[in-house]
């Protein structure tokens, strides 16, 4: 388009598009609704990858992720605390030029994060083989208080030993929250000026109101914010570019995007940094230069691998503990796709097949975590290039897109593994998880631990389980009920005081600033080990379950004579346990008040932490072993479900999804060859499996 007298660097960048609401208000959703083009084809028009792209990650792999790979972590910047831009320009190599930034001044290099924690970091600083520099320790020791001095100023004796005892754990008090998706799409459709001049109207909005706490609050974040954005845009000159108004281009919008999102990893460490969900909005911008002759199909997939390498090299400070309570380094950058809008027409973009694409161009990674809302309406060339992708790659997850769209809108987007939000518009707080199996050893125990022999609880609270057995299902579900509410009360009241500290002294002004002013904040608590509560019970009220003790009286194990109904084989005796314990524990989280009035929700998810869960957990009444691994999220127990795939699937369906709005994690493992003889036959075979989870998900 011809540049005219009248033509300001708004119209210049917007031009060509279909007008809306967006013109007028911050709107990013309904600008895609009035532009994305879906795509109902095959993946014939996708291209390889460049000569660039491969020398670069060439170059990553032989000088820095092989060397990370010898000594755990690459480099630690231990002079300069982290923030948005706290460094000098970084580049991969010379010819970095296609997606440009990094954390710090060198690929890999780790940042240190000391408003979270100082021991956390001083620990990682020493495990990585470095020194601590000895002012910045005093800084953060004697003249700025952290996130996780505060927590543990106000943690009561009861939450520090159901802390201890490993019954509550990965409680976001020494790292950051996470589970918060800055809408980073804003950044390239309308430059961070007008993001600064949107926030400071709503922060002068209430200037003339009496004084109050939320008065108070709301003015302070929303200052942090609009620093957090002047330094955006200082990140942005760093590396050349002017990002103050609209991208004007498809390599401007990827650019400014991922400025965004490399602010929020510059300053925060949390548990989950997902990036949201970019296709259909990136997608606008490709349509549009490619009409124009602007770029070819090879510069489309180019920036899509460019900005995917970028995500994959994202990293973190954090401790060996850290590593095994998430079973690696994951910082779940998770990028959502596919689905359907709510006027019915599919969210299925080219890009949606370029993301997908990265995994051959670039190989199979753990990040980002690239994650399809599936229906099995979604056109079935996509379908079927994701379950081929997933065959060659196992780098794909799935959610229920009717689902998630019914209860969050048609752009939501995942935070961590299976938590949907809608992007920018809402947060949560992140609450790690309560052991519901170990609850219930504790309601057999009266509060002691089975494993340490510690009295947890407080003394007299609860009476143990007395006699030799069998156990009566009536009168163990009723303390165990007793319990849990022990146990979701220090759960829920660590995780307030985890969430007032956080805000006050380690708060994501620029994600936050990527948000609505007025949002909706969920609680995302969680359980681990339903699969076991529910086998146990089951053992309990259809077979005949004894109870071993040893010299202290202390329950250590069970004999468990004759056979009981096993969940995850789509027997409603055994899912029904499941279903109601879910049930149980949402209701009496939902009975609690919530910092800052947070919505509770629920996830049963345990991907990665089930490991070290099961190490800290005894023995129980459905053969479950002292010290032994946990299954995955709403898995049935490992080795226990007989009846395929599909009744897994059947089994979890049962579980009420508004009891877990956070999200139900169920993990399957399959072998190419147990889909078919060829690929075509394979590919065919897995989409039949998942619409049919999928229908069963949904009814």
């Amino acid at each position: 388009m011809e540049r005219t007298a009248t033509d300001t660097p708004t119209e210049e960048a917007w031009a060509g598009f279909t007008s809306g609401i967006w013109n007028e208000a911050i709107d990013v959703r309904d600008f895609i609704q009035k532009n994305y083009t879906p795509y109902e084809g095959d993946a014939s028009f996708l291209a390889g990858p460049t000569e660039k792209t491969t020398r670069l990650w060439e170059s990553l792999e032989e000088n820095y992720l092989s060397e990370e790979r010898r000594r755990r972590v690459y480099d630690v910047d231990t002079d300069t605390p982290a923030d948005i831009d706290a460094f000098p320009a970084g580049y991969i190599s010379e010819d970095d030029d296609v997606v440009v930034g990094l954390q710090t001044d060198v690929p890999l290099k780790r940042a240190m994060m000391p408003n979270g924690g100082w021991r956390m970091v001083e620990t990682a600083i020493k495990e990585a083989g470095k020194e601590v520099n000895p002012e910045i320790k005093k800084i953060f020791t004697r003249y700025r208080k952290t996130h996780n001095d505060a927590v543990f100023d106000i943690y009561t004796p009861r939450i520090r030993a159901a802390r201890s005892s490993h019954i509550i754990t990965g409680l976001p008090d020494a790292y950051g929250r996470g589970r918060i998706i800055g809408d980073y799409r804003r950044v390239a459709l309308y430059g961070v000026d007008k993001l600064i001049e949107e926030k400071q109207a709503m922060k002068d909005s209430v200037a003339d109101q009496p004084f109050s706490e939320h008065w108070a609050r709301f003015r302070e974040e929303h200052a942090e914010q609009i620093k957090a954005l002047k330094k955006l845009k200082t990140l942005g000159e760093i590396y050349g570019f002017d990002i103050s108004g609209p991208a004007k281009n498809s390599r401007e919008a990827v650019q400014w995007l991922y400025f965004g999102y490399l602010a929020s990893v510059k300053s925060q460490d949390g548990a989950a940094m997902s990036i949201g969900r970019l296709s259909a909005f990136l997608d606008i911008y490709f349509e549009r230069d490619l009409a124009a002759g602007t770029i070819t199909e090879t510069d489309a997939q180019e920036m899509i691998d460019n900005l995917v390498m970028k995500l994959r090299i994202v990293r973190f400070l954090r401790t060996i503990d850290y590593d095994q309570i998430f079973s690696g380094d994951p910082y779940w950058a998770t990028w959502s796709d596919a689905g359907f809008g709510d006027d019915g027409r599919t969210l299925v973009t080219k890009t949606s097949f370029r993301l997908l694409q990265t995994l051959r161009n670039l190989g199979p990674a753990p990040e980002p975590n690239i994650t399809i809302f599936w229906d099995p309406a979604l056109p079935e060339g996509y379908k079927e290039f994701c379950a081929a992708i997933s065959i060659e790659t196992s780098s794909i997850q799935y959610e229920s897109d009717e689902q998630i769209r019914n209860q969050w809108g048609d752009d939501a987007a995942i935070a961590c593994c299976v938590s949907p939000m809608r992007v920018g518009k809402q947060m949560q707080f992140f609450g790690a998880r309560v052991n519901s199996a170990k609850a219930l050893l504790y309601a057999i125990n009266g509060g002691r631990d089975e494993m340490t022999g510690k009295q947890v609880t407080e003394p007299g609270l609860f009476t143990p389980l007395e006699g030799d057995g069998p156990l009566d299902f009536d009168e163990v579900w009723q303390k165990y009920e007793e319990m849990l509410d022990w146990v979701v009360g220090t759960y829920v009241e660590a995780l307030n005081i985890i969430h007032y500290c956080h805000d006050r002294y380690a708060y994501e002004a620029v994600e936050m600033a990527l948000h609505d002013s007025e949002i909706i904040r969920t609680m995302g608590c969680g359980i681990a080990g339903l699969s076991i509560v529910a086998d146990s019970l089951s053992a309990i009220k259809y077979a005949k379950v004894y109870p071993v003790r040893d010299e202290t009286g202390l329950v250590v194990d069970y004999k468990t004579e004759g056979t009981f109904p096993i969940y995850g084989n789509d027997d409603d005796r055994a899912d029904d346990i499941a279903a109601t314990v879910v049930h149980t524990i949402m209701s009496k989280i939902k009975a609690i008040p919530m910092y800052r009035d947070a919505i509770p929700t629920q996830s049963v998810l345990t991907i990665t932490s089930n490991v070290v869960y099961g190490k800290a957990t005894g023995s129980f009444p459905s053969g479950h072993k002292a010290g032994t691994p946990f299954s995955p999220g709403a898995n049935p127990e490992n080795g226990m479900d007989t009846h395929g795939m599909v009744a897994s699937m059947m089994s979890v369906g049962k579980l009420d999804y508004k009891d877990a709005l956070d999200g139900i994690s169920l993990t399957n493992t399959i072998t190419p060859a147990g889909l078919g003889r060829n690929k075509e036959e394979q590919v065919k075979n897995l989409v039949g499996i998942m619409d049919a989870g999928f229908m069963a998900e949904e009814d």
